[in-house]
């Protein structure tokens, strides 16, 4: 059988330009998110594919016309041998009209050794690498021991987090790979939550107290709540800055652990003094991080603030924090994700790119974050690889190397047979 997939893998550079059109498909499937609702075309295909190659396919709706499809090749040996997870998101980024592409942002193009489109790199590429390394293997007539679980999901450009809806749905593997972008690195990364902080007074009061409010004399106990919230920005701008300072993570440069005050909303009239003022913050950390841990060291942190002033003090800031859609309530989180190099399916992950590439695979984390946090939060070992590179995920003119595609597909079909060829470890070995 060794002897059968070394040939099977052999023939993808013989069969390259099957393995381009396959991924120049799903680009012609407009799925930019935003504005999203519009990935059912797409995941139909996928889910027919799918059943094509005998998977049995659980599909649906996260939300209207976006959804989530799931397949599972019944391994022949489940009980003994390693399951896999591969998870993809169908959705790309979002389009602007005026952006200038050298055609039509789905309408593939190959020029120069690349494949040029929306989603080439994020992450139509990989997606369809493992697409068509499942059907290679289903022509040969390969029969793995363990189960094998395809997840196309909706929403990761916004936050949506169809992932997430596989792990409530109960979906669970020894290990799980998610072919985003990584440029053939495996990675790790960093977390995200976005969140709210509201200032709030009880009382409203007309501009033209507000003499009253701020001078000696004047008798108004008040505040306007755009105000106050400069404190708080100050404030974050002390926490980020201790952050840089006492915190750190290999492979991530000192202080990328960021807290960006992104949005500001308050007031509501010139004629009022402001009532309510909001700030939309996005937070980045690291990967031994969790989000609710972070969430909880910014609220102490402003909390505090807001006891050294006055008004403040009675008055305190609240908090909202992650929310499941930027799109529907404005609010997102990514889980951090900690990647164990000895992890056995890390190392022969690590092997099959080696047997491919000849070289070592570079293990480190990545500067984005994908859909790996949710399947690492279950409790998946998990890992990130895939192709393309994030200069041109998400640019004009997106691209992926050809050649890194063909690379990718060899690498991942070996991975999926050896893995679930492999028996599952025992729980002392575990």
């Amino acid at each position: 059988m060794e002897s059968i997939i070394n040939e099977l893998i052999g023939t993808v550079d013989s069969r390259k330009d099957e393995l381009v059109e396959l991924v120049s498909k799903l680009i012609r499937f407009e799925t930019p998110s935003p504005p999203a609702r519009n990935t059912a075309q797409a995941q139909a295909y996928i889910a027919e594919f799918l059943e094509d190659k005998e998977f049995s396919v659980d599909q649906w709706d996260i939300y209207p016309n976006d959804p989530n499809v799931v397949g599972r090749l019944k391994g022949t040996d489940p009980d003994h041998h390693n399951s896999l997870i591969v998870n993809g998101h169908i959705d790309v980024a979002e389009i602007d009209e005026n952006e200038n592409w050298e055609v039509g942002p789905f309408d593939p193009l190959v020029k120069d050794g690349y494949l040029m489109g929306r989603g080439a790199a994020d992450m139509k590429g990989g997606l369809g690498g493992v697409l068509f390394a499942i059907q290679l293997l289903k022509e040969a007539g390969i029969e793995l021991p363990g189960d094998l679980i395809l997840q196309s999901v909706i929403g990761e450009e916004v936050g949506e987090a169809g992932t997430l809806e596989c792990c409530k749905r109960g979906y669970d593997a020894d290990f799980a790979l998610v072919v985003d972008t990584s440029d053939l690195h495996i990675q790790g990364q960093g977390g995200v939550i976005t969140g709210w902080v509201t200032i709030k007074s009880p009382t409203t009061h007309h501009d033209a107290t507000r003499r009253s409010m701020i001078h000696a004399g004047g008798g108004m106990i008040g505040a306007s709540a755009i105000e106050k919230m400069m404190r708080m920005v100050d404030g974050l701008q002390n926490l980020e800055r201790h952050w840089a300072v006492t915190k750190s993570y290999p492979g991530f440069p000192a202080g990328s652990n960021t807290i960006n005050p992104a949005v500001i909303e308050g007031g509501r009239h010139p004629a009022f003094i402001a009532d309510e003022c909001r700030l939309w913050i996005t937070v980045h950390f690291y990967p031994d991080e969790t989000y609710e841990q972070v969430a909880k060291e910014v609220e102490d942190h402003l909390l505090e603030v807001a006891k050294g002033d006055i008004w403040l003090r009675d008055h305190p800031p609240t908090f909202k924090w992650g929310g499941t859609s930027m799109i529907e309530d404005r609010g997102e989180i990514f889980p951090s994700l900690e990647v164990d190099p000895n992890h056995p399916g890390v190392k022969t992950l690590a092997a099959s790119h080696r047997s491919h590439l000849d070289q070592d695979a570079i293990i480190g984390v990545s500067p984005s974050v994908t859909d790996g946090g949710w399947l690492g939060d279950a409790g998946i070992p998990t890992t990130i690889y895939g192709p393309g590179d994030l200069k041109n995920a998400h640019a004009v003119n997106e691209k992926v190397s050809i050649e890194q595609l063909v690379h990718f597909t060899k690498v991942i079909m070996q991975f999926i047979y050896e893995w679930c060829n492999t028996e599952k470890a025992t729980k002392e070995e575990k």
